[in-house]
């Protein structure tokens, strides 16, 4: 059996108030009945002390309280009664309602309802007199008052527990969300830094190892352009990055996004960074004139040419890399090639997070993307990699 809990200091203090009253009001001698009780005038104690001792238990036993504060009232009238023992009871009544089980705060105020009523009745069907209606008013006073008085108060109590409940799910879920939108913006950062960045330093990493490994005046002043070139294009990037980050102005203005119109420039550049690999570069735009690309589609082809470029350059073997591009049925399908094979010269090492980048790409717009190694003619094998995008406005995700 659970052992109860010490009283609260509220229930104390009313159990002390409680008691104290009762016993001035027997002492100056007013009492709520006559001399002819069955039992003598200091027995009205009894009732009050035990009645004051359930008050200690309205909040850890209520339901136990009231059943034997019914009791203590019971008693009462067999004594002079006293008006402190009745008010007491009223409070057990109410504490019982909003401290007990629900089921309890159901089915009291119902019980002591139907009691009122039935009193009513009875003492009007026995005294014949009207004034027996107050009989049934007083009962309804001490017991179907205070029950539907904690009715009350335990609706509005349940009914703030809900809206805190509901206002820290609110915000538990508000702060999922921000959680979710911080990743979220962190991979997107993570992609745009990757693509804009990984080109040139993979051109400056496969140069300045060709310049340590050949001791060629020519050579080494070439790698050293190129170097230069690429480290000049890469803080551009970076610095434009960067002050799109710091910009808390807050304001809507668009910026500048590469889209497939600038791929020529792309592939130029890549003839440049590649002309010490036996690398070539082709682009085949097989696109009819179907409109404009929205934009968010325009930006993910670009740059997965981007990277799937950057990877040629640091991992294909000698040979053409193309570049295709083909819209039909409201797809846009980019798909480049690249020998693959053992390599000559020096390579760049890679981390694989620019087949994840193209890939989240992809499907951050609802497209599929594929890559990997390709039989071709001749017992030779390609490196493939195939992004389908949705071409039309409203049917990719965002």
């Amino acid at each position: 059996m659970k052992p109860l809990s010490p009283p609260d200091r509220d229930d104390v203090l009313i159990a002390g108030a409680g008691l104290l009253g009762g016993l001035v009001l027997w002492a100056v001698g007013l009492h709520t009945q006559g001399d002819d009780r069955p039992l003598p005038d200091a027995w009205v104690l009894v009732p009050l002390a035990l009645m004051a001792g359930l008050e200690l238990l309205r909040r850890t036993a209520p339901q136990t309280a009231l059943a034997l504060g019914t009791c203590a009232l019971v008693a009462d009238q067999f004594t002079r009664g006293s008006l402190a023992t009745v008010v007491m009871f009223t409070d057990l009544v109410y504490a019982a309602v909003v401290y007990g089980s629900p089921s309890a705060a159901r089915r009291i105020p119902v019980s002591t309802g139907l009691i009122t009523v039935g009193v009513t009745i009875g003492f009007y069907a026995w005294f014949h007199k009207p004034e027996a209606l107050l009989l049934g008013v007083v009962t309804g006073l001490i017991s179907f008052a205070p029950a539907t008085t904690g009715v009350l108060v335990r609706n509005h109590r349940e009914a703030a527990e809900s809206a805190r409940l509901r206002a820290e799910q609110t915000a538990l879920l508000a702060e999922m969300d921000r959680s979710q939108a911080v990743v979220a913006e962190r991979a997107r950062m993570a992609r745009e830094l990757h693509d804009m960045v990984a080109n040139h330093l993979s051109a400056i990493a496969i140069h300045s190892t060709a310049a340590l490994s050949l001791d060629d005046p020519a050579t080494t002043r070439q790698a050293l352009s190129v170097i230069r070139e690429n480290s000049v294009d890469g803080l551009a990037e970076m610095r434009r990055l960067i002050g799109l980050l710091r910009d808390t102005s807050g304001r809507d203005e668009p910026t500048a996004a590469p889209t497939l119109a600038g791929l020529d420039a792309l592939l130029a550049q890549a003839r440049t960074n590649g002309s010490d690999s036996g690398l070539g570069f082709t682009l085949d735009d097989r696109r009819a004139e179907d409109g404009p690309l929205p934009a968010p589609v325009e930006l993910a082809a670009y740059r997965i040419v981007q990277e799937s470029l950057t990877n040629a350059l640091k991992h294909a073997a000698p040979g053409t890399v193309e570049v295709v591009l083909t819209r039909l049925d409201g797809l846009l399908t980019v798909r480049v090639t690249s020998p693959y094979g053992d390599r000559p010269g020096p390579r760049a090492p890679g981390s694989g997070a620019g087949l994840i980048g193209m890939r989240e790409r992809t499907e951050l717009l609802g497209g599929s993307f594929a890559a990997g190694p390709e039989p071709a003619p001749y017992g030779t094998k390609i490196w493939q990699v195939r992004a389908q995008l949705p071409a039309e406005e409203g049917k990719f995700s965002t």
